[in-house]
C-alpha cells in the first residue's frame, strides 16, 4: 500500500491517546447506544453510532493498543488489513488477519479482538445491507451459484458460519480495488484531527463510486473463492464452495461421483447438503453451467454448435439440442441469430 496512504492511516486517534494515557477500555460511547439496556443487545455494536447521519457505508482505522471486547453488530461489517496482523476471535474461532488479506462477518457473527501494536494497520468498514443493492446488481449477468452462495454467506443467518476470511495478500487486483475504495472515502477538503472521525464523504457520487468499487470487489473475490476460509464448524458451508468451484471450472467433465471421491464423502450426503443450500440438485447446478457456458459461445464465438456441445461436455449433440429448445424455447442457431441482431 501507498507509504502516504498508510502513514496517514496509522495517526493516533483521539481514542488511542486516551488508551495510551492509562485508559483501560475502549470508549463504549463510540460503538454502543445508551438507549440499548437489554442483555441480548447491550454488547451489539449500533449502526447509528458509527454510520451517522444517514449514510450506507463508513470506515475507521480499528482500534488499537486494547483489547476489544465480545461484541456483535447490526450491521454487516468487513476488516482490511493494510499492515501488520491482527487476531480475531469469531464464535469461538481464532483467525489471525494478515497484511493484504479481507474479513467479512455477517450480522450474527460473535467477535472480539486481540489488542494491537502501533504498527498493526486494519480498516474496518461498515455497511448497511442495502448499500450492496448496486454490487450485486453488477453481478446478475453472471448466473452463478457460488455467487449466490456467496451473497447469502454475507448477508444471511443460519448458514453454519457467519464469517468469510479471504486470505488474498498475493492477489494484486484486490490490493489495488481496496486502495482505491480508501482512497475514495478518505476527506478530501474537509480537514479532521481524528483519523477516527467519519470518512465518508457525503454526496451521492462519492457513495455511487463506493457502490462500484464494491461490486469490483465482489466480481474479483469471486475469482478467487478458493483462498476463502470459513468456519471450521461449518462442515457444509465448506463443501459448497469446494463444489460450486468444482462445477465452474470442471463443469465439462464432472460428476457428483467424482466430486464425492475427491471430497471423501457419500453422494447421498452430498445431495442433501446441495439441495438443502441451493434448492437444486447437482445435475440441476452442472445443466445450468453448461447452458449458460454454451449461451455465451453463441453469443460470442463463431465456433460450430455441435463444437460448442462438446465444447460443455455433451457429446450427443441431438440431446444438446433437445435440452437447449426445452429450457430457451429455441434452437441454439435461432439464439445465435437473435443475440447477434440485437
Amino acid at each position: 500500500m501507498n507509504p502516504k496512504l498508510i502513514e496517514k492511516l496509522s495517526k493516533i486517534t483521539d481514542e488511542e491517546r486516551a488508551i495510551l494515557d492509562g485508559e483501560p477500555y475502549i470508549n463504549r460511547a463510540l460503538y454502543y447506544s445508551s438507549e440499548k439496556k437489554s442483555s441480548s443487545s447491550e454488547d451489539e455494536i449500533d449502526s447509528s453510532r458509527v454510520l451517522q447521519n444517514g449514510k450506507l457505508i463508513d470506515m475507521r482505522p480499528h482500534v488499537r493498543f486494547v483489547h476489544f471486547p465480545l461484541h456483535t453488530h447490526n450491521y454487516v461489517e468487513f476488516i482490511y488489513m493494510c499492515q501488520g496482523e491482527t487476531v480475531h476471535i469469531i464464535d469461538g474461532q481464532r483467525i489471525t488477519l494478515h497484511q493484504g488479506d479481507l474479513l467479512f462477518l455477517n450480522q450474527h457473527a460473535r467477535q472480539e479482538i486481540l489488542p494491537a501494536g502501533e504498527n498493526d494497520i486494519a480498516i474496518n468498514f461498515m455497511i448497511l445491507p442495502e448499500f450492496f443493492d448496486t454490487s450485486f446488481a453488477m453481478l446478475e449477468h453472471e448466473e452463478s451459484p457460488l455467487k449466490d452462495f456467496l451473497i447469502s454467506c454475507l448477508t444471511q443467518k443460519d448458514i453454519g458460519g457467519n464469517f468469510l476470511y479471504f486470505g488474498v495478500s498475493a492477489i494484486p487486483q484486490i490490493q489495488n480495488i481496496m486502495e482505491n475504495l480508501i482512497l475514495n472515502m478518505l476527506p478530501g477538503s474537509t480537514e479532521t484531527s481524528d483519523p477516527a472521525a467519519s470518512y465518508t464523504p457525503d454526496n451521492s457520487y462519492s457513495n455511487s463510486v463506493n457502490q462500484v468499487t464494491m461490486g469490483l470487489l465482489f466480481m474479483t473475490l469471486l475469482q478467487h473463492t478458493d483462498t476463502i476460509r470459513v468456519s471450521r464448524r461449518s462442515f457444509e458451508q465448506e463443501i459448497m464452495f469446494r463444489l460450486l468451484r468444482y462445477v465452474d471450472e470442471q463443469y465439462r467433465d464432472a460428476s457428483l461421483k467424482a466430486f464425492a471421491e475427491v471430497v471423501r464423502e457419500d453422494e447421498y450426503v452430498l445431495s442433501r447438503i446441495i439441495k438443502k443450500n441451493t434448492g437444486s440438485t447437482f445435475k440441476d447446478l452442472l445443466q445450468n453451467k453448461r447452458m449458460s457456458k454454451a449461451c455465451d459461445l453463441l453469443k460470442n464465438t463463431d465456433i460450430s454448435i455441435a463444437d460448442i456441445s462438446v465444447l460443455i461436455g455433451y457429446d450427443n449433440t441431438s440431446f444438446f439440442h433437445r435440452l437447449f429448445r426445452r429450457l430457451y424455447n429455441c434452437s441454439p442457431r435461432d439464439f445465435r441469430l437473435s443475440s447477434r441482431a440485437t
